[in-house]
């Protein structure tokens, strides 16, 4: 065991990170999809669902869960998140919750495009790619539109927040 407290800090975290998002996991395949709400206390200890936000119905909070594969750890892995139809294909949001840098998920996506996706009862082989332009624009518009704490997170980071689209494909993904 270390005697670093940086190092038990950061593996306290990846843990707490971890069993949240096998909680929600969990949550979203015995729910179809859906997460359910958090109450505030919930929410204050950490669980990573948000308070109701208006505009979404008593099930909760509709989830994906993106499959990606570590691009410096080839490790399979799973993130619980936002997402907006987009057509036949869906879009996801690299917030990262307003940090500077972006999300573990886009850099794996970005290097192993081909994987799954798991949305609502069903697991979809996609492609994932970068909107760029004024799809990114028209996406990103209407996701701030129905969630606006995206937007304080895009002026909070420093960045601009990838939009990624996930692209059904035909066959078997990798993931």
């Amino acid at each position: 065991m270390s005697d670093d407290p940086s190092a038990t800090a950061a593996t306290t975290a990846t843990t707490a990170k971890s069993s949240w998002n096998e909680q929600i996991i969990a949550e979203f395949r015995a729910n179809a999809g859906y997460v359910p709400w958090s109450s505030e206390e919930d929410f204050a200890a950490g669980r990573p669902v948000p308070p109701r936000i208006p505009g979404f119905d008593e099930r909760g909070m509709p989830l994906i869960l993106v499959h990606h594969t570590g691009a410096r750890t080839g490790r399979a892995r799973i993130s619980p998140l936002f997402f907006q139809p987009v057509g036949d294909n869906w879009a996801v949001f690299g917030t990262h919750g307003g940090s500077p840098r972006h999300p573990v998920w886009y850099h794996n996506l970005m290097a192993n495009p081909r994987t799954t996706i798991e949305v609502g009862t069903e697991t979809v082989p996609v492609t994932a790619r970068l909107a760029e332009g004024a799809e990114r624009e028209r996406i990103w518009a209407r996701e701030v539109a129905l969630v606006p704490k995206f937007a304080e997170f895009e002026a909070a980071s420093g960045r601009q927040i990838p939009v990624v689209v996930l692209e059904r494909t035909q066959g078997p993904a990798t993931s």
